[in-house]
């Protein structure tokens, strides 16, 4: 069964190759979708996959990357697009 999911990470993660470490998880963990950031200091994450790995990403999201910190993570369910691959999108 397929899954999609947006996640609004609010903390230290801009400046701290966030979206880098969250791409490389969401290859490790067969997601598709995109990370960014947002022009208020949050980062955006659309991820889509099977819904096990979509739980397994939203964990890594709330976790944070090595150099980042997550203060608070949003999660809104969405529709499946049907991405083919996982970008890092810039503003």
């Amino acid at each position: 069964m397929k899954k999609s999911a947006r996640v609004f990470i609010s903390g230290i993660v801009q400046g701290v190759f966030f979206r880098d470490y969250i791409k490389s998880m969401a290859n490790r963990v067969n997601i598709k979708g995109f990370v960014r950031n947002l022009e208020d200091g949050r980062v955006e994450v659309f991820i889509e996959g099977d819904v096990d790995n979509v739980n397994a990403m939203i964990e890594i999201c709330r976790k944070g990357s090595p150099h980042g910190k997550v203060d608070n993570i949003e999660v809104k369910e969405e529709k499946f697009q049907g991405f083919k691959e996982f970008k890092v999108l810039h503003l």
